[in-house]
């Protein structure tokens, strides 16, 4: 028995016919083997780099500006005190002001027992306060690190293709307040490049905060800065360095927090693919398909 729509559901079904038929989704080959392999490489050593630097910052948790350190005016300082009730109490001074935060920092748990040190054991590498095996630690990542991020940037600054990939288009320019729009409203469009936002995320981390990283460990190098004093001059003293130091980490922590964030909201299983295997599903038109064959 054949039962006739009325018109105009006849006319929305084939609205929404085509509009089914307007999208579609393809895989693509988005990430090379070397990307891939630099990616969790560069993800294991800055894990390493940031753990075994927080045991190093253990040694003496405090920060400073200048040429030396006055130790009576630090800029920031985690420690234990005395509260007025007698009782020790973990906390943070930043710039004049006094934030208690015991249990996380200046004073937390160490085999059952309340233990005064900069930032907990779950935190450093190693757990316990051992500050030369942090320090080896810290080297060895930092030899990797190092150099492969030396040698990605001037592969991207020589590549076209990289170039290509890295820096926004005009167009990805024009589209950046749409896309803030977008991803504040959860709206993530899975397409071949990059856009706007993401690639000036990239440059910031790639081109400021990653060499600044590099260069103050450098500057905090006695043997670096007696052969390149020019290094720790740039930084205005060695204190000063370990100050930009502390801050370029714990810059690249809030960049991981966000960067994990948007993989999570925006499609886990085609972001981790796409890092593993290389291969990312992506949304395309009947209009690109039809260009496409045209071509």
């Amino acid at each position: 028995m054949h039962t006739q729509l009325p018109a105009d559901t006849n006319a929305q079904n084939r609205h929404l016919s085509a509009g089914r038929a307007q999208t579609s989704t393809t895989t693509i080959k988005r990430h090379s083997l070397t990307t891939r392999l630099w990616h969790w490489v560069n993800f294991i050593t800055l894990i390493i780099l940031l753990m075994s630097g927080l045991q190093i910052f253990n040694a003496h948790p405090a920060l400073y500006w200048g040429e030396q350190s006055s130790f009576s005016q630090p800029f920031l300082a985690i420690h234990a005190r005395k509260g007025a009730d007698g009782s020790a109490r973990g906390v943070v001074q930043l710039a004049g002001h006094e934030i208690v935060t015991t249990g996380v920092l200046g004073l937390s748990n160490s085999n059952g027992r309340l233990r005064e040190r900069g930032f907990s054991e779950w935190a450093t590498l190693p757990g316990p306060q051992w500050l030369s095996m942090g320090r080896n630690w810290h080297f060895l990542a930092a030899w990797i690190f190092g150099p492969s991020i030396v040698a990605y940037l001037l592969y991207t600054l020589i590549s076209r293709r990289r170039r290509r990939l890295i820096f926004p288009t005009q167009a990805q320019w024009r589209e950046i307040p749409t896309t803030l729009i977008d991803h504040a409203r959860l709206r993530f469009h899975h397409v071949a490049d990059y856009n706007g936002i993401q690639k000036l995320t990239y440059i910031l981390v790639l081109f400021g905060l990653l060499p600044a990283m590099v260069l103050s460990g450098l500057a905090m190098s006695p043997t670096m800065n007696a052969a390149w004093p020019w290094i720790t001059e740039l930084f205005g003293g060695r204190q000063s360095a370990r100050t930009i130091h502390f801050i370029c980490a714990f810059s690249l922590v809030g960049f991981f927090i966000v960067h994990i964030a948007l993989v999570l909201v925006s499609g886990v299983f085609n972001n981790l693919r796409s890092m593993i295997t290389g291969r990312y599903r992506i949304q395309v038109s009947s209009h690109d398909e039809t260009e496409k064959g045209h071509g």
